[in-house]
């Protein structure tokens, strides 16, 4: 092997050692890059910090585990924003959604009862009729008489519970459709109650009162008056008839005779009828209101079925 350095030369061959004064050996007379070299390549230390000592590797113990049981995570409530000191209410329309979901199964359970309570006292007054000329077989009238005690029981009480159900729907749709047309409420929440349950107000107030809610709905002009549509036309009607029927009901059963308990069970049956009718176009009516407001969800969604490129025109050839 050949060294070089600054001070000289060494030849591997003869062994001269001397200044170097080319590329061949003085002594010798051999191309000193022809003897076999060994080149070392190695960076300055200044370049690369020194490598750290590897740790030793510890014994494995096992997976981690707790001493105790954890007290941190997140806790089993929904997310909100922190930033948020308190919740939200939900908005009247969002209330008013949500009423609506209970209201409309009520009123048509109230309808289909009133519609069983008219028919069972429709059967009554045939069964008085035959009487007129035949004697009645004992297990029809008590049929007759059980459906009739059956449907007057429970007819009252469902109706009962629609009606509350169907103010406090009317109170969060009259805040919902002020919001929507950007108006304060036309009435107060005592006004409207005040109105479906005092006798006699009853009969015009809940009428004048869904006018506005609908006249708000629809955003007609805030100047112009309030006119009901048909179908509120027509639960208005219904209603204050059934309301006048029930009252003319009750003072017939106070009047003696034969006839006048004939006549009451007409009456009862067109108290139950006028009932049906109104139930079912209430619910009628608060589900269109509700849907004007806002739908309860999508009916109809759009679906892509193919996608046509146009049609290349033709080249000559």
């Amino acid at each position: 092997m050949s060294q070089a350095g600054a001070q000289g030369v060494r030849c591997r061959h003869c062994g001269y050692a001397g200044p170097a004064g080319g590329p061949y050996c003085p002594g010798c007379g051999r191309h000193l890059a022809a003897a076999p070299l060994e080149w070392v390549a190695a960076p300055p230390s200044s370049v690369y910090p020194p490598a750290a000592p590897r740790p030793p590797r510890q014994p494995y113990r096992g997976a981690p585990f707790y001493r105790w049981i954890p007290r941190w995570g997140f806790p089993p409530v929904p997310w909100r924003d922190p930033e948020d000191d308190a919740p939200e209410p939900p908005s009247a329309l969002y209330t008013a959604r949500a009423l609506a979901g209970t209201v409309v199964p009520l009123l048509w359970a109230t309808a289909v009862v009133t519609a069983i309570a008219a028919g069972a006292e429709v059967w009554r007054y045939a069964l008085l009729l035959i009487s007129r000329g035949e004697a009645l077989s004992p297990p029809a009238v008590a049929a007759s008489d059980a459906l009739v005690a059956a449907a007057g029981w429970v007819a009252p009480v469902l109706a009962l519970v629609a009606g509350v159900a169907t103010v406090l729907w009317t109170l969060r749709v009259c805040e919902a459709a002020a919001d929507h047309a950007g108006v304060r409420p036309a009435r107060t929440a005592r006004e409207i109650v005040l109105g479906w349950i005092v006798p006699g107000l009853n009969l015009v107030v809940p009428g004048a009162v869904l006018a506005e809610v609908e006249h708000a709905v629809l955003e007609r002009p805030r100047d112009q008056r309030p006119r009901p549509s048909r179908l509120l036309l027509a639960w208005w009607l219904t209603w204050a008839a059934n309301g006048v029927l029930a009252v003319l009901a009750v003072v017939w059963l106070l009047l003696p005779g034969v006839q006048a308990r004939a006549d009451g069970v007409v009456l009862h049956a067109l108290v139950d009828l006028a009932a049906t009718l109104s139930a079912a176009l209430l619910a009628v009516h608060v589900t269109r209101i509700t849907q004007l407001l806002g739908p309860f969800r999508v009916t109809r969604r759009e679906v892509l079925v193919s996608v046509g490129s146009p049609a290349a025109p033709a080249t000559p050839a």
